[in-house]
């Protein structure tokens, strides 16, 4: 019998934040589905709430880069294209970039004690009253020193999420 020898198992861990990029069909992510409610108009008041964005593309760069990089052995990763953006400041990017394409994208914001009191009994909007506030800190310098990953900027992200979301005939339903 011979003897058994114990491979190392070697980990790295990528941890994305909302996910958003161009889709590849009906079934959405849940991030892509503020885009897609965006375009279709909801929600009709914009709360003050902040999500953070990585590009679909990017993330995939950086599990490739993490698995051919020796360095990123034992490590952790934040995969995050810059600082959380906020519902008014996507809208904005939506309309500023896509015209026409974007003319049901709410303008019109809610104060945050309205979110905070619909959320006692709209169950939507619980989630994003926890996301009210002042957007808490990220950094992926740790990707970008390490690994050297460059993730897109944040917003020709949105907009390619919602060019997608357009082309496929996915808004609007």
């Amino acid at each position: 019998m011979g003897v058994r020898r114990r491979q190392r198992v070697e980990l790295t861990v990528v941890n994305p934040v909302g996910i958003f990029g161009p889709v590849l069909g009906s079934d959405l992510a849940t991030s892509v589905q503020i885009v897609k409610e965006l375009l279709n108009g909801r929600p009709p008041l914009l709360p003050h709430a902040s999500f953070a964005v990585v590009d679909v593309r990017d993330l995939a760069d950086l599990h490739v880069m993490a698995l051919e990089d020796p360095r990123a052995i034992g490590e952790r990763f934040l995969a995050a294209a810059g600082q959380p953006v906020s519902f008014p400041e996507t809208a904005a990017t939506l309309r500023s970039q896509l015209g026409a394409a974007a003319r049901r994208v709410p303008r019109r914001t809610a104060p945050d004690w309205l979110v905070r009191a619909g959320a006692r009994f709209v169950p939507a909007l619980r989630e994003l009253a926890g996301l009210l506030g002042e957007p808490k800190r990220i950094s992926a310098t740790k990707a970008t020193d390490v690994l050297g990953w460059q993730p897109r900027p944040v917003a020709d992200t949105l907009v390619d999420t919602a060019r997608s979301l357009l082309d496929g005939g996915l808004v609007g339903r």
